[in-house]
């Protein structure tokens, strides 16, 4: 069955008088915004690391074990893990030990990361990025398969005969392989046997058809079943059309903005963003539109799960939740319809 879910960052937001609320506070925020996410029937929540002022989250895995103990039939992951910086002994850990408390409801996505600030801070060199997500996804899948491991690389200790605990009760841990959009990327998740999840961000989501036939076309020459896709995109759900577009618009330039300065990309203009809500990835306005939006990319793709990624820069809490609301409530069947029918 098609699973809709929904992502955040961790977006530093605005509280009642207009000033950025602590982190602690957007992170106290984002619990409360899976425990809705729950209570409404949304099938997923992915919490995403980064390691920047402008967002709050650097370690997912903790504010997930709290939505955890607060939750009870939501699956809870990550969105993305940066494996590249990190080390998949570790991670393993962290989200096996998240599995064993959210009674088997733990996943992980695992990526290089969009943002590369983790890379000094854990003392990895940008010039080594191809080969430390290699070696690090390779040995990662030999911990999910494996009781116990012998592994040799570059890039961290090798193992011999190593076992690591504890052990994920269910099996294996759900395990995705973010891919913003390289066939090389997609190649590597059927090659190791894994679901990828498609990062959309930017332009119209048919582009990436030919992404996922090629994730088709791998597995029927590797001669395996083929795994699930997924699809993660930006977007918020109002009430009207009207108003989801002018509650978004302020946030979501500041954020793009922000990004953009650091990258060389030019101030997003209001073309530009409506542009993008009306034929690009952004999948904005009243719950009917989102929902005609997402049921027309799961058919264009083939996807088996779509992520709507609903925080956007600095909108307040308030607001998120009301949007959150709307997109288990109405949304979610909604889009059940559309692609059943």
């Amino acid at each position: 069955m098609l699973e809709l879910g929904l992502d955040t960052f961790g977006d530093v937001t605005r509280g009642a008088d207009g000033a950025l609320l602590p982190p602690a506070q957007v992170i106290r925020d984002v619990i409360e915004e899976a425990v809705l996410a729950d209570r409404v029937g949304v099938d997923f929540f992915g919490v995403g690391e980064h390691h920047r002022a402008d967002f709050a989250i650097s370690s997912p895995e903790t504010v997930l074990a709290a939505i955890a103990g607060r939750t009870t039939r939501i699956r809870l992951g990550s969105a993305v893990t940066v494996l590249s910086s990190d080390d998949p002994v570790r991670v393993f850990q962290r989200f096996s030990t998240l599995d064993a408390a959210s009674s088997g409801r733990a996943e992980v996505i695992l990526g290089r990361g969009s943002f590369t600030e983790s890379f000094p801070l854990f003392g990895y060199e940008l010039s080594d990025y191809n080969r430390l997500f290699e070696e690090k996804l390779d040995l990662f899948v030999a911990l999910l398969r494996q009781p116990t491991v012998t592994w040799r690389g570059q890039t961290r200790a090798p193992l011999v005969n190593q076992a690591v605990f504890p052990p994920v009760e269910t099996g294996e841990l759900r395990t995705w392989v973010g891919v913003g959009g390289s066939p090389e990327s997609v190649v590597r998740a059927a090659r190791h046997d894994l679901p990828m999840m498609l990062a959309i961000i930017g332009g119209d989501p048919r582009r990436f058809a030919p992404y996922a036939d090629l994730y088709r076309r791998a597995f029927a020459e590797l001669g395996r079943p083929v795994r699930p896709i997924g699809v993660h995109s930006p977007g918020y759900v109002g009430e009207t059309d009207e108003q989801a577009r002018e509650e978004l618009w302020p946030h979501y330039k500041q954020m793009r903005d922000r990004i953009g300065a650091e990258r060389g990309w030019p101030p997003m203009g209001r073309a530009e963003f409506d542009s993008e809500a009306d034929n690009g990835s952004l999948y904005v306005g009243s719950p009917e539109t989102v929902a005609r939006k997402i049921a027309a990319t799961v058919k264009a793709l083939g996807v088996d799960r779509f992520q709507l990624k609903y925080s956007a820069g600095p909108m307040p809490h308030e607001r998120l939740m009301r949007g959150i609301e709307l997109y288990g409530e109405k949304v979610v069947p909604m889009v059940r319809e559309l692609v059943e029918s």
